[in-house]
């Protein structure tokens, strides 16, 4: 257990993301969980209650041994800077409402490790997952709605449960769609004549009446459609395809972008569409188009 004056604040601090930095409950969570994590090792590394003063002498030896704890535990480089992150960040806050010097925390090194790159499809491949999903069931009207999902989250580039959150209200789907995303950062999503086609040809076999507080995307029985049903029926037809494993509904996501980006879309504006905080996020992008410029380059190079 922590000292109760930690406890508080770092309970004051999850309410200063919420409340001023917009932080989504997941996000709280993780921050929780990292920084509780790391003040109860602090406690057993010096084998006595921390309260805010023993916490605010914190030496870069003290993060030393906790990062090797953490490695010692079969946390990896990635998962490590993100508690790191969120460690860094409390300390910040602490430190200006407490009045103690932080370097020792802020100063140390995230830990190195190869940013995965996204795996999109290609976009002959996207095209069939569409057409392929709709085969899944004898369900004239479920058929047609897992096709309209699939559709939106291509042809619109939204998160699953940005498409699974939409109401009946947003049909028949306008021209442009106000997405409430991440932390909850509000954007301006284009809709492209498919996506809202499939949404059209969807709704009018849908045997629920639609309310406009509706789910716009209704399970079986007429509640909202469980995240969890679209990946199965991904699965099931990227089997068919012969598809990898990294053809998710967050991959029909990755693949708007990487195809808006070949077709000489600007990063700022795919950066908005997408509803990244950062640009580093999106430029992660370019990397993919770099590396398939480079495989058809060493396929096609006379000299390849």
């Amino acid at each position: 257990m922590i000292s109760p004056a930690l406890g508080t604040a770092c309970a004051a601090w999850l309410d200063h993301q919420r409340g001023i930095k917009g932080a989504a409950r997941n996000t709280l969570t993780a921050y929780q969980t990292d920084v509780l994590g790391f003040l109860a090792f602090m406690q057993t590394h010096h084998g006595h209650e921390q309260g805010l003063a023993a916490i605010a002498r914190i030496t870069v030896r003290d993060m030393r041994a906790w990062m090797a704890h953490e490695r010692a535990r079969g946390v990896g480089a990635r998962s490590l800077g993100r508690q790191l992150s969120a460690v860094k960040s409390f300390y910040r806050w602490l430190a200006e409402r407490e009045g103690f010097e932080p370097t020792a925390v802020l100063s140390t090194r995230t830990p190195k490790f190869q940013r995965k790159l996204p795996r999109p499809l290609t976009e002959d491949s996207a095209s069939d997952m569409i057409d392929t999903v709709e085969l899944q069931s004898t369900t004239s009207w479920i058929a047609a709605r897992d096709a309209a999902v699939v559709t939106v989250l291509y042809g619109c580039g939204l998160r699953i449960s940005e498409a699974l959150g939409l109401t009946c209200a947003a049909a028949p789907l306008p021209p442009v769609l106000r997405i409430t995303g991440k932390g909850g950062k509000e954007r301006i999503v284009p809709v492209i004549d498919a996506a809202r086609d499939a949404v059209d040809a969807y709704l009018a076999i849908m045997p629920f009446p639609k309310e406009p507080t509706a789910p716009l995307f209704r399970g079986a029985r007429g509640g909202a459609l469980n995240p969890r049903l679209v990946q199965k029926v991904m699965e099931k037809s990227r089997l068919q395809l012969g598809l990898p494993a990294t053809a998710t509904p967050h991959a029909m996501r990755h693949s708007f972008a990487t195809h808006l980006l070949s077709a000489g879309g600007d990063l700022r504006a795919i950066q908005e569409l997408l509803g990244h905080a950062s640009l580093s996020t999106t430029q992660a992008y370019t990397a993919v188009d770099s590396a398939r410029l480079m495989e058809v380059y060493d396929k096609a190079h006379p000299r390849a």
